[in-house]
């Protein structure tokens, strides 16, 4: 997709209004999905999500927009330029609370399905000698796209584990997982942040360069101060050893949930014929990308959302049996 492409797209999505009004008349519905980057997974299950949503809602045409990721995509969602997001559950509580990045600016973000969980990976290789949080104090680093949630998260882990961002690094890049991959193979950063589902092509691509060891970085001890700041969006997992090539140890990490979200003004029909394509499509989607294997009911938890729910998606998943405790 060019950039002259995405940047028609979302400047449709500036006359929403006059769409909708357009649509009702002509029987069309234009319908804008913020991803997030070509390197992560939202982008794939995005594109898909667009075709059977394209398919299965008669009028609809759906299409799926690279972002810088979360925060972008919340920020869209609020100015109306798009209808229909990917997020990381923390960047959506603080679009709610017109916190951090919104700060004055509050969203009116409503959780529609809870997907998967997105792993933070702190990817170096072997001859950078990283073996810790604490052994990047004087390296170079990435901490991803600006305005993405692996920015919001990275910064948030780098100060529970000690380290100041503006003075305890050699030098900070703010890039993509695709451009981090190529920087490290290039020399010119040591290690990245990218939070995601597992596995991910850009840090897949980074274990798969010939004569390339893979260093995943462990930080899961660091989850009492972090969620000690910013709340309960944070939990411990494990990415098992082997997911990448080469990754030999388990990865003992910090992971938060993805939701998909809308406005809490969207029409109850069209969240609930969202709902409807996506949930029917359920099998197809996950082989687009393993990560669609968790969108299941029993992630239809409203402590996992993190934000309210929309009442149409609420209605949906009491429907089909989730009890959202």
């Amino acid at each position: 997709m060019t950039a002259t492409t995405r940047r028609s797209a979302l400047a449709a999505g500036l006359a929403l209004p006059a769409l909708i009004g357009t649509a009702a008349a002509q029987g069309s519905q234009q319908l804008v999905i913020a991803t997030g980057t070509t390197g992560g997974v939202y982008f794939p299950l995005g594109g898909a999500l667009a075709n059977y949503l394209s398919r299965g809602i008669p009028g609809m045409s759906a299409t799926a927009e690279v972002t810088a990721g979360s925060t972008a995509n919340f920020q869209l969602l609020g100015a109306n330029r798009v209808q229909l997001v990917f997020g990381q559950v923390d960047a959506a509580v603080d679009s709610v609370r017109g916190a951090g990045q919104f700060r004055g600016r509050v969203v009116p973000t409503r959780a529609i399905a809870v997907l998967y969980t997105n792993r933070m990976q702190v990817v170096t290789t072997a001859d950078r000698n990283i073996r810790s949080m604490a052994d990047l104090r004087g390296k170079r680093i990435s901490t991803g796209a600006p305005q993405s949630a692996t920015e919001l998260f990275a910064l948030r882990l780098i100060a529970a584990a000690g380290l100041d961002i503006n003075r305890d690094f050699r030098g900070r890049e703010r890039l993509s997982p695709a451009e981090s991959t190529n920087a490290i193979r290039d020399n010119k950063i040591d290690a990245y942040f990218f939070v995601s589902g597992v596995p991910t092509s850009a840090i897949t691509d980074l274990a798969a360069t010939p004569g390339t060891q893979l260093v995943l970085v462990d930080h899961e001890q660091f989850l009492e101060p972090i969620v000690r700041e910013h709340g309960p969006v944070y939990f411990a997992e494990e990415i098992p050893a082997g997911t990448y090539p080469g990754q030999n140890a388990p990865n003992k990490q910090l992971s938060v949930a993805n939701i998909l979200a809308m406005r809490e003004d969207t029409p109850a029909q069209l969240v609930t014929q969202v709902l409807n394509v996506l949930w029917q499509n359920r099998e197809d989607w996950a082989r687009v990308h393993a990560e669609a294997r968790n969108f299941t009911i029993a992630q239809q938890r409203t402590s996992a959302a993190g934000v309210p729910w929309h009442p149409a998606a609420e209605a949906f998943w009491r429907g089909q049996g989730a009890t959202l405790g």
